[in-house]
Formats: structure tokens, C-alpha cells, sequence
């Protein structure tokens, strides 16, 4: 971030972690800003960056919790979760002019973020790559922003159960979220609720499509439809990627109690978003999200070279049985995406170029 941004972002935590005292002189709001923010974005170790600051490695320890507190509750409105019809439909209506794909209200996806084992909790955070770790659960919307995020589901959680088993996921089953009504696709017969899109580690929810199964897909409109939703799903691997990149913590086990760890996700969930929102210049330059020419070819992003396989998705779902109104719902997408109204010019030869599914 540039100075300025950085005396930007001081002035929003500033009361909530300054300090007085009567004994000796205080570390400053600015510096205990910064000894967080340069912990955060390099990864490097506590005693490193008390070595580097000249403080001790306890004061270290209780600056990151307390100014990653303070970042998550003075940037609340850059990470604030839709509330709204209108908010919902703001977000659908970019997903349909960036990426064409019309109701959709983000893209969802779950992450291991590995930790130290945290003591007196057995096999809770070991998860099946053989590390330990907690999950974080996010929806972003159409422009790379985290609407959504849920954090601190154990790693030894399986399957569709980490979603499931969520706030996030109870919350959506229940229809709790205010999500606007279904409605009809402008010049197409069916009415379609509005949706997430996700990979197939999540099950097939009328609120959530995931792409049909099958390596080796025969029916065309099928391939179409799982090549158009993993194009509005790349979005979410772009704002995980670009948030591992920048906040390189998550590039190495996290020190901490789960609850730290918490704390850190959330504020540097809350950073990113603040940082796109503010200053995507030097945030995500050209050239660091994956994009697309007119043909449909991908040119990967630059975050991907600085990422590496510590940031684990969670385990696919397997044998799952889904609604009927879930499989219609999904079959009326396909339908709708090889339509005269809802195709794409390049989708055809792309697919037949690519063989992709």
C-alpha cells in the first residue's frame, strides 16, 4: 500500500490501539500498526519482527492480537455481508455484465489454512492432507471482494459438512439471508432463483450449482454449462489467490491459538477488501488477476507465482443425492446457456477447441 493508504487505514485504528501510560514512553499507534502489517503481509516469524522492531517478542504477540481486533471492527463496512434485496441484486447484476451469468450472487469456496497444532485438541485440526488446520469458508462477488466469510471450522471436518455445518450454510438452507425471490430470465420461459456457484466439492442446492459430473461429458449443453460456471467460479479462486499473495501469513503454518488465527483471517480478510476497494492500482496491478482475450483464452494471473499448495481446498463431495428442484434448476441453466439469449459467442469453439469439461 502507499503511504498515504497506510495514514489512511492509521486513522481508522488509531483510538482502538493506542496506549497511555505513566511509566515509560508507549509504542506508537503507527508503529504497532506497521509491526502487524509487515507480520501479516511477509509471514515472517514473531521473534523475527520483534528482532527487527526492537521490542520483545511478547509485546509482539499481544500488538498482533489486539491491532488485528481493531482492524476487523474499524473496517466492518468494506466486509459488511449483503443485507438486502438490493445488495443481493447489485452483486447479480455484475456477475451477469463481467462473467454472464445471470442471477448468480457470488462464488463460494473453502480453504485449509494451515496452523501449528494448537495444544489439548487432539486430531480436531488435523485434516486429510496430513496438516493441521482450520477451515475458512468465503463468497466474493463479481469485482475480487469477500461478501461473506465464515472461519474456524476444524480441518478434520469432511465433505459437504464444512459448508453444511456453517453459519453460513444453515443460514442460506434456511433462507435467512434475504435472498430476493426467484424471478424470470428476460427473454427465457423459466423462472430461476438466484444462486451461488461453486465447484463439486459443495452439493447441488436450488441456492447453489455446482458442474455436472463426469470426466468425459458426451451431451455439449453440459460441457457449455460447467465451462460458463467455471468461469464465474474463477473469481473466487482469483480473490483467495490474490489474498494469499499479498498476505503472505498464509504461505506457512500460523503460530497462535485458534482463536488468534481467527483474528488474523478476519482482519486480513478485512484488508484485502479495503485495499481493492481503495487502492486496487497497487493492490492488483495489470497483469495480476487472471484475464480473458476475446476468444475466451485464459492468461493466468501473476498472484499464482507466489502462492503455494499450503492454502488447500477442501475434499470433494461424494455419492451425494440432491432435490429434484436442484437438477431442474441446473438443467434450466444449460438450457438457457446454448440459448440464442444466453450463449456467449466463443463458448462453442472454445469447447470444441479445448475439450473442456
Amino acid at each position: 500500500m502507499t503511504p498515504d493508504r497506510f495514514d489512511h487505514l492509521l486513522s481508522l485504528v488509531q483510538d482502538k490501539i493506542s496506549k497511555k501510560t505513566h511509566i515509560r514512553q508507549p509504542i506508537s499507534a503507527a508503529e504497532r500498526l506497521a509491526i502487524t502489517l509487515r507480520y501479516l503481509a511477509t509471514g515472517d516469524s514473531q521473534q523475527s519482527i520483534a528482532f527487527l522492531f526492537k521490542v520483545g517478542h511478547s509485546t509482539v504477540n499481544s500488538i498482533i492480537n489486539e491491532v488485528c481486533t481493531a482492524i476487523k471492527d474499524s473496517l466492518h463496512e468494506y466486509i459488511t455481508p449483503p443485507y438486502s434485496h438490493n445488495d443481493w441484486k447489485r452483486i447479480s447484476v455484475d456477475f451477469e455484465d463481467f462473467w454472464n451469468m445471470p442471477h448468480c450472487l457470488g462464488a463460494i469456496d473453502g480453504k485449509h489454512i494451515a496452523m501449528k497444532k494448537p495444544a489439548h485438541t487432539g486430531t480436531l485440526y488435523h485434516n486429510y492432507k496430513g496438516f493441521f488446520s482450520m477451515v475458512l469458508l468465503a463468497i466474493c462477488d463479481a469485482r475480487y471482494n469477500f461478501t461473506v466469510v465464515d472461519v474456524g471450522e476444524y480441518g478434520s471436518n469432511n465433505d459437504c459438512g464444512v459448508l453444511l455445518n456453517s453459519k453460513m450454510g444453515k443460514k442460506f438452507d434456511k433462507d435467512r439471508f434475504n435472498v430476493p425471490d426467484p424471478e424470470r430470465i428476460p427473454d427465457f420461459n423459466d423462472t430461476l432463483p438466484y444462486f451461488l456457484v461453486g465447484d463439486e466439492i459443495f452439493p447441488l442446492k436450488q441456492w447453489l450449482m455446482r458442474p455436472f459430473a463426469g470426466k468425459q461429458l458426451t451431451d455439449e449443453n453440459r460441457k457449455i454449462f460447467n465451462y460458463r460456471l467455471s468461469r464465474a467460479r474463477r473469481i473466487i479462486e482469483n480473490t483467495f489467490g490474490i489474498l494469499v499473495a499479498r498476505w503472505r501469513i498464509f504461505q506457512k503454518a500460523i503460530e497462535g491459538k485458534p482463536e488468534t488465527v481467527e483474528k488474523i483471517v478476519l482482519a486480513a480478510t478485512a484488508l484485502h477488501n479495503y485495499l481493492q476497494q481503495t487502492d486496487n492500482a497497487h493492490y492488483t496491478p495489470a497483469g495480476f488477476i487472471d484475464s480473458e482475450n476475446s476468444s475466451g483464452a485464459v492468461s493466468l494471473g501473476q498472484w499464482r507465482k507466489f502462492v503455494n499448495t499450503n492454502f488447500q481446498a477442501i475434499r470433494s463431495v461424494r455419492n451425494s443425492r440432491y432435490l429434484n428442484t436442484a437438477l431442474q434448476v441446473r438443467d434450466s441453466l444449460a438450457e438457457y446457456f446454448v440459448s440464442e439469449n444466453g450463449s456467449v459467442p466463443w463458448q462453442w469453439e472454445y469447447i470444441r477447441r479445448t475439450g473442456e469439461n
